[in-house]
Formats: C-alpha cells, structure tokens, sequence
C-alpha cells in the first residue's frame, strides 16, 4: 500500500501535515554541523569567547534552510514528475494533496526569508563573509531541485550536500564564534561533511527505480546501485579513518574519538546495504544513517569540550 493511499482514510491534522512536509527525521543533519563547528571553535581558540547569540542564530538559520530546501524538493519532485504512487519513501504532502502547490510554495519563500533574516543578524555579529556563505546556502538550497537546471537531478546533488551541509555549516558555524577559519575548522567539516552526505546515498538509493523512470538522475542512478553501494561504504568509513589522521597532525584534540562510539551502528548500517537491500528497505536505513550522522556530531563536539 502507498504512503499516499494510507492518509486516504483520514486526513492529518494541519499541524502534523507541515511536520510531515518539514521531515523532522531530516533536521539533525543541520544541527550536527553548528554543534562540531562551534566546540571546534572552542579547542582551537586560545581564549575563546563564546558568543551565544551567534551559536543560536547559526542553529536557528542551519534548520530553517534544512526545512525551506525540504519544502522546495516536495514541491519541485511533484512538479517534475518525481514524486508519484510508486513513492517509496515518507509521504510527500503536495503528491498526497496534503497543501496545494500555492500553499507550499508560500512556505518555501516564507522559510527561506526567515533563514535570510537570521542570517542578517549574523552578518551584523560576523561580517561580509556571513552574507556570502548563508547567501549561496540558500540558493543550493532552492537549485538543489527548483530553477531551470536542477543539480540534484544531475548528479551533483552529493557534491552539494557535502560542500553546504558539510563544509559550509561547519566552518560558518566556526566562523561566527572566531571571525577566522583555520585548518582545524577545515578538518572538523570534512569529519562531519562525509557522514551526512551518506544520509543522501542512501536517499538515492532507495528511490533509484522511481528517479530513473521520472528523468531524475541521481548520482545513484548515473553509477548504478553496486557503485552507489560503495560509495555509502566510503563516506562513512572515510569519516571514522580521517579522525586519528587529524588528532595525530594536531587538528583535534584524541578526546575527538569520542565520536567512534558511532562506529558500530555504522558498520552493521554499511554490511546491510552491501549485502543488496534496496527500495523501501532502505528506510530504515535512511533514518539509522541519520541517527549515526547526529551521534557522530554531538559526540565529537563533546570530545572537543573535553
């Protein structure tokens, strides 16, 4: 039975159809890099003073383009085709004719603007480089599916989730504490960049029969599921590698490990997809990923505090 037949029978309330449209399940995945970034800032900074307002705004703002880039995909995969019965993942409330096509493009420009606005107050805290960084998340954010040439249906859409939603957010979460990025914040990014990317593969992978029939192509369905497969492999074992590379050359403190407690939900995640699960299998997976890109962040933002 499809996700949309099953609310057939009973209509959400409103509130609970926006929590749908907001895919709560997604969100850890802009506040793990604010929390790396912020207590990176902390350890690398000598006499580090920590600037509240700027970690909430960060947050605040990492959640909001989080949830206007979800809005912008459910809206732009139903306009598109992407979306349809076939759907194996959760329910897509302009597909399910949940909110029309004029109600979910009102949110997405009211989400985006809200995200804009916080990020004026971090301009006014941190400068002209805020406005470039939180400026060019906001349109990867609506290009990711929307615009003339969206480049999430050609393959790039990995390479964009590790570039904003790694290296972005947690060097702009760095960033507003310090007013300088470093090698540290570099290194931070790209332990944290890679995890979250994986929660994308697997995304891809489980749609890769509905994208290829609707035109959209994922990485995924470019390079088919064996080297998909590996490729979720990869991120996360590349992940757990990097972080004694870079406590050895001093670019986190060893407390840093803290974060392999993540490793073992990790592992049975990538044994499961190697051994061929696929489609709706997957979306367990999906939120098991989620779950280990969040642990990995707060558990290497503690080993920074330690």
């Amino acid at each position: 039975m499809s996700a949309t037949s099953e609310l057939a029978t009973a209509r959400p309330s409103t509130v609970r159809v926006w929590l749908m449209a907001s895919r709560p399940a997604t969100l850890p995945a802009a506040v793990a890099p604010v929390l790396a970034g912020t207590a990176a800032a902390s350890w690398a900074t000598a006499a580090f003073d920590f600037q509240p307002g700027a970690f909430v705004a960060a947050m605040i703002g990492a959640v909001l383009i989080q949830i206007a880039t979800n809005f912008a995909n459910d809206y732009a995969d139903f306009s598109r085709g992407a979306d349809s019965e076939q759907r194996l993942g959760p329910t897509r409330v302009t597909q399910a004719g949940l909110v029309s096509a004029s109600q979910i493009r009102f949110a997405i420009a009211v989400t985006f603007a809200a995200a804009a606005g916080v990020g004026i107050y971090l301009i006014v805290v941190a400068g002209w480089p805020v406005l470039v960084a939180g400026g060019a998340a906001i349109m990867a954010g609506y290009f990711y599916t929307g615009g003339p040439w969206p480049y999430g249906y050609h393959g790039l859409g990995d390479v964009f989730v590790f570039v904003f939603f790694g290296l972005v957010a947690v060097i702009g979460s760095y960033f507003v504490q310090v007013e300088r990025i470093t090698w540290e914040a570099v290194a931070a990014a790209l332990a944290v960049g890679l995890p979250v990317t994986a929660i994308l593969v697997i995304n891809n992978l489980r749609d890769v029969e509905t994208d290829r029939a609707s035109g959209k192509r994922t990485l995924a369905v470019i390079v088919g599921l064996h080297f998909a497969r590996i490729e979720y492999g990869l991120l996360l074992a590349t992940a757990f590698a990097l972080m004694p590379i870079f406590a050895a050359a001093g670019l986190m403190p060893w407390t840093a490990m803290l974060a392999w407690v993540a490793a073992p939900l990790a592992i049975k995640l990538v044994v499961g997809v190697q051994s061929g699960l696929a489609g709706g299998d997957l979306n367990v997976v999906l939120k098991q990923t989620g779950l280990v890109h969040l642990v990995f962040g707060a558990l290497l933002a503690g080993g920074y505090l330690l």
